[in-house]
Parts: structure tokens; sequence; C-alpha cells
């Protein structure tokens, strides 16, 4: 077993793939069979696995969660931190804290077009701690 934080800088919302850092961990871990839970540690951002090869896909996203949970609606009471503070929460209890992704031979077996991305739902930027464990 072996378990990592790794750290991803945001600059605003918006889709952040950190696929080759998960892959390098994995790949030095050892680890032939098992498995790689990967966790935020934030309410406010999310995770998911999607298409990285054409950046279509990720602007169709983030276009939709976008009109899924719009900002300065009149109902929303949690804005202490702005007018993307509930509409963060909202996007990030919709989406994932967790994923779970198989390693197999070593590497991390995830489909020829699939990423791992940080799911940025704030405006201004972030440092996000994500922990990387590596189950064999």
């Amino acid at each position: 077993m072996k378990q990592e934080i790794i750290s991803v800088n945001t600059s605003s919302k918006g889709l952040y793939e950190f696929t080759d850092q998960v892959r390098k961990i994995v790949n030095s871990s050892g680890t032939q069979i098992g498995l790689v839970n990967v966790f935020i540690k934030h309410t406010s951002a999310s995770l998911i696995i999607q298409e990285n090869a054409d950046p279509s896909a990720k602007v169709d996203l983030e276009e939709f969660m976008e009109r899924l949970a719009p900002e300065n609606e009149s109902w929303h009471t949690h804005v202490f931190e702005g007018p993307d503070d509930t509409t963060s929460h909202l996007k990030s209890s919709i989406t994932q804290t967790s994923l779970n992704i198989p390693i197999s031979d070593g590497v991390l077996n995830i489909g020829m077009w699939q990423g791992i991305y940080l799911w940025e739902h704030r405006n201004l930027p972030h440092n996000r701690k994500i922990v990387l464990t590596i189950l064999s």
C-alpha cells in the first residue's frame, strides 16, 4: 500500500486534467495488480473521468454544469464567499469526490480517450489537494 498527496492548481472554474500525475505515481509504486483510489479533500471541487481527446467535450461539459447550477439565484442562501458559493457545493454534490481506478500489469488501466480531471467549481484560483491511495 502507498499513499501520496498531490496538488492541482486551478485558475478559475473548469476541468483540469491530472492523469499524468496519477500515472507517474502508479508506475513508480511497483504495484502490478491493484487499485488506486483518488480522493479530493474539498467540498467546492470534484473529480471525474472524461474524454481527453476532443476539447469540445470539455467545453460542452462545462457549459452543461453552468446551465444546471447557475449563480445568483434568488433562493441561494450560502453566499458568504461569493455568488459561486452555493453553486460550487451543488456541483460537487452531483459529481464525485473519489474515483477507483484499476491497476493492471503495473499501469493505470483507463481507456485510450479517458482522462482524470479535477473539476473546479469556484471562480477564483485554488490549490487543491488530492489523496492517492494505491492498494495492491
